[in-house]
């Protein structure tokens, strides 16, 4: 695979922190590198936020908050729709900075752009809708109302791999709802999501209605969560880190919503379309170099059509062109890191040695950077860490099954939740898996979650609460009983 130049509108400039409405390096001037996935080489540098930085940000969405509560949600949906419509019209700048510092495809960068503008203008929509109710009285001269106001400040962290919609998703609904907030975008990937904050505030977001700080997560995550000013908690990463920052979150008493990680079942039954199966299956698994959390990983096969749904699947896979995400012929990025890369190479490794076989990949790419090729594993045993952990990387893991009761017990076997998916022409197939499987999203017959009007979010391990449709608005406000009498 040959090293291709840069484009030239793909140049990041070094992200500093927004606080009070303004950008400004670390108190202290530390800051630290960004690696480009696709060369392993530095492309920029972030700041480093230190405690009194984490003060200030605070400090400002707390004295913010009254005003943006005060602010009608016609006025607040209209910031939001700006914001969307400011941002599609920067979509050919961001993506390339997108691009280079995750390592996804262009086209898929553009796609998440996209998808963030959508979310911004479904949240404008929903500010508008925020009701309570009237409660029948018992009593002619007594009023009984529930209202909807929002919780205060919120303290959110995001991950890299969709380091621009992630972070839309909890600062729409957030804003939408009256809160001001605190936000960690990643550090692996900070210039893009920054780009967030200057389309709210050319659309009149007031100064300190939104602040972003970068820096150790761990530290900040601590001084955020802990701070008093702090109502709600939002996290979108891993199962382990959730964990924690929920039982921090519950020694503090602070609502949460939590997005957690997922290790999705695929059912795919004999009466499916087997060709069209493998294409989306290959087609979203292989996604941002399978680096999402609703990536399908387990694919279950009814045996009848096991062999000939794997060497349909091996077909679409070996058509994955990887490469640079810069390059216009590139279908697959990097991952994201070295330790991405380690992660994933010895998850895959101690599979093989425990019998697994490598239908397909199963190796890095001779490329610098962060490559590693499109993998399926079958015959994998259970006890294998890779069939129990997320394994976050370019590798599907393939089974047969006899009996629908087979398939949905090692579908529910593990402790996540989060999306599942099935092939199957038959209605009573469809709702014994919408009755059974324990998931918070389950697709039949295709792969499209994340909708901005879709709910999104799991069960179990995978976490608590949703992050779209009108139910992300829910955990941004409380309800406040007013009862009056005459």
């Amino acid at each position: 695979m040959n090293r291709i130049s840069l484009r030239n509108d793909a140049v990041l400039t070094d992200t500093k922190l927004f606080i009070n409405g303004a950008w400004r390096a670390a108190s202290d001037g530390r800051q630290t590198e960004v690696h480009d996935p696709a060369t392993g080489e530095v492309i920029s540098h972030h700041a480093m936020a230190t405690q009194a930085d984490l003060e200030d940000a605070v400090r400002a969405a707390e004295t913010a908050f009254p005003l943006w509560r005060e602010t009608s949600g016609m006025e607040r949906a209209a910031i939001l729709r700006e914001a969307a419509t400011r941002l599609r019209d920067r979509i050919a700048e961001v993506a390339p900075m997108l691009t280079l510092e995750m390592g996804k495809p262009l086209a898929e960068a553009e796609m998440e752009l996209r998808t963030a503008a959508d979310i911004l203008d479904w949240f404008a929509e929903e500010a508008r809708r925020i009701y309570g109710r009237v409660i029948p009285s018992r009593s002619p001269n007594v009023m009984q109302l529930a209202l909807k106001q929002p919780v205060g400040p919120v303290a959110a962290f995001t991950p890299w791999n969709f380091p621009f919609s992630q972070l839309v998703r909890k600062v729409a609904p957030a804003l939408a709802a009256g809160c001001t907030m605190v936000a960690k975008p990643p550090e692996d990937t900070p210039a893009s999501p920054a780009v967030l904050a200057e389309v709210l505030t050319a659309a009149g977001l007031p100064a300190g209605v939104l602040n972003f700080v970068y820096g150790n997560p761990p530290d900040i995550a601590n001084y955020l969560i802990a701070h008093s000013a702090i109502r709600k908690v939002s996290f979108t990463g891993s199962v382990p880190v959730g964990k924690k920052l929920a039982s921090l979150a519950g020694q503090h008493m602070k609502r949460i919503t939590m997005e957690l990680g997922g290790h999705s079942p695929v059912l795919v039954f004999d009466d499916a379309d087997i060709d069209t199966a493998a294409r989306d299956i290959a087609a979203f698994k292989f996604r941002n170099a399978g680096q999402v959390c609703i990536s399908p990983t387990r694919i279950l096969i009814q045996r009848s059509v096991y062999d000939r749904f794997v060497a349909k699947l091996r077909e679409e896979v070996e058509k994955i062109v990887p490469g640079p995400g810069l390059n216009s012929q590139t279908q697959m990025g990097p991952l994201v890191s070295q330790r991405r890369v380690e992660a994933v190479t010895a998850i895959i490794a101690e599979a093989v040695a425990g019998g697994a076989k490598v239908v397909t990949g199963g190796e890095r790419i001779d490329h610098p950077g962060f490559f590693y090729r499109p993998t399926l594993l079958e015959q994998v045993p259970q006890t294998a860490r890779i069939m129990n952990e997320e394994p976050f990387g370019p590798v599907a893991l393939l089974a047969p099954f006899d009996t629908i009761e087979e398939a949905i017990t090692e579908a529910n076997r593990l402790a996540y939740g989060l999306a599942a998916y099935a092939f199957t022409t038959s209605i009573r197939t469809s709702q014994k898996l919408q009755n059974e499987v324990e998931t918070g999203m389950l697709a039949i017959n295709h792969t499209a979650l994340g909708l901005p009007e879709l709910p999104l979010g799991g069960i179990k391990d995978s976490g608590f609460g949703s992050e779209g449709g009108p139910e992300a608005i829910e955990s941004y406000v409380y309800t406040k009983l007013v009862t009056q009498k005459s």
